[in-house]
């Protein structure tokens, strides 16, 4: 963005009490992070963002907007007064939004929504200037944030929209208008909030409320919450997925330690992404999908997958301290994530005496049903090919009690959250060069600390 305070004013139905010639270039609501011609939003939290103004100023902040009413209101710097500095801070992104009217990809889903982000910019940076959501700045303060950091030039936007109560991805939509909705996949993420995997289908199928006329919704055809629903949508659709009936489904798919292959119905054109996984395919269907609705060629597509880099702590290989192999997904965790990820780390060759060796941590807000979810993945584990388990966590009790009759009790092992120093030390005498490891756990649990020690 580049607005001088004057503008940023008038788009707020407010005035600045000086600087009105002075020139904004970015926004922020953290006061360690203002520069020179940032201007700082003073948003409600643990602690109430007024209280570090002086700050923001301090760190080279330009200007700061201000609540209406709220006390210790500066007066030796730019002030623009608001009702409310959230609502301010989404009300300036729309008004951006429509000054630079780039056309707007918008994408969601239980799994998977970060790194089908990441491919879609990266299939559709082949022809267009792309903005995309940095790392998963996705609610009501990073979509907002995301669009003011666009430059002029952006000619696609692509966001990535979450969501953890009904109506957020409603109110998201309305501000962002797309012009393409994606849905990866519906799982149990949040089911703590929403109860049932029908009415967390409903609020992401939210996306699609301000879905422009002639929008095109774009979804997993693989799952039947969304296919009842889409046939409600009267926009332009198709569907990705495994399944014959789907627009793009794969036709073959191999799994490899770094990378996987597959091909799709409808081109001789054979695809690789630098991840693993049949959920990793199924999200570069998704961008198979966007970049043929924007007119990128096959060949195009696949180079651009090839390529591309995903976002930290998805999948991603690190060499331990005796040379193992570790697989890191630390970021967020849930059954159907945990499933996907297990499964695709089951398919990986071991040298001849290496094992596969998993590390699980909780997966968090699942609610009433966490003991039974947490259970549930015994399904998914044989020691034929998961060879060790470490479980990390107060509600991975419950998995660690469905496992002990189908694991050898040397083979099992459960940390309560207080003991990951004990899990760790374990670990590093457990290790051998040649076995390999997998991290899994939801970002509260802070298994990025059982990384760092093992590298």
């Amino acid at each position: 963005m580049k607005m001088q305070l004057a503008e940023i004013a008038k788009a707020l139905n407010s005035s600045v009490n000086m600087g009105e010639d002075k020139v904004i270039t970015s926004v922020v609501f953290d006061s360690r992070k203002a520069t020179p011609n940032s201007l700082f939003i003073p948003l409600a939290g643990v602690r109430d963002g007024h209280d570090f103004v002086s700050n923001a100023m301090a760190n080279g902040a330009e200007a700061t907007l201000w609540k209406k009413g709220h006390e210790g209101k500066p007066t030796d710097v730019p002030v623009i007064e608001v009702e409310d500095p959230l609502t301010a801070l989404q009300s300036l992104a729309k008004y951006y939004l429509g000054k630079v009217n780039p056309t707007v990809v918008g994408i969601t889903g239980s799994n998977g929504k970060t790194t089908t982000k990441d491919m879609v910019a990266a299939v559709l940076a082949k022809r267009f200037n792309v903005h995309k959501t940095q790392a998963n700045f996705n609610n009501e303060i990073g979509v907002p944030v995301t669009i003011l950091e666009m430059k002029p030039s952006t000619e696609i936007l692509v966001l990535e929209m979450g969501m953890d109560r009904p109506g957020q991805l409603r109110h998201l939509s309305e501000l962002v208008r797309p012009d393409v909705c994606v849905i990866t996949m519906i799982g149990e993420a949040h089911i703590e909030f929403f109860g049932t995997r029908d009415k967390i289908a409903d609020a992401k199928m939210e996306i699609t409320d301000f879905l422009k006329e002639d929008g095109k919704f774009i979804y997993n055809g693989d799952e039947p919450l969304l296919e009842e629903r889409a046939a409600k949508i009267k926009q332009d659709k198709s569907t990705f997925g495994f399944r014959e009936e789907d627009t793009v489904f794969a036709t073959t798919f191999r799994s490899y330690m770094h990378h996987a292959t597959f091909e799709v119905n409808d081109s001789e054109q054979q695809f690789k992404i630098p991840m693993i996984g049949k959920h990793n395919v199924s999200n570069a269907l998704a961008a198979i999908s966007v970049g043929r609705h924007f007119g990128e060629n096959d060949e195009q597509i696949a180079q651009a997958l090839a390529n591309f880099t995903p976002t930290a702590n998805r999948m991603q290989w690190k060499k331990g301290d005796v040379g193992e192999a570790i697989m890191d997904d630390v970021y967020n965790s849930n059954p159907t994530a945990v499933k996907a990820v297990t499964t695709s780390f089951g398919q990986v060759m071991v040298k001849d005496g290496g094992r596969r060796i998993a590390v699980l941590g909780d997966m968090l807000e699942l609610g009433d049903e966490s003991a039974e979810l947490h259970a549930s993945l015994a399904n998914a584990l044989d020691p034929a090919i998961i060879n060790e388990l470490y479980l990390y966590g107060p509600e991975m009790k419950n998995l660690y009690d469905a496992l002990v009759d189908k694991y050898p009790a040397a083979n099992l092992h459960y940390y309560p959250q207080d003991e990951m120093n004990h899990m760790i030390d374990d670990l590093k005498n457990d290790i051998k060069p040649d076995d390999i490891v997998m991290l899994k756990g939801s970002h509260g649990m802070h298994l990025e600390k059982v990384l760092d020690r093992l590298m």
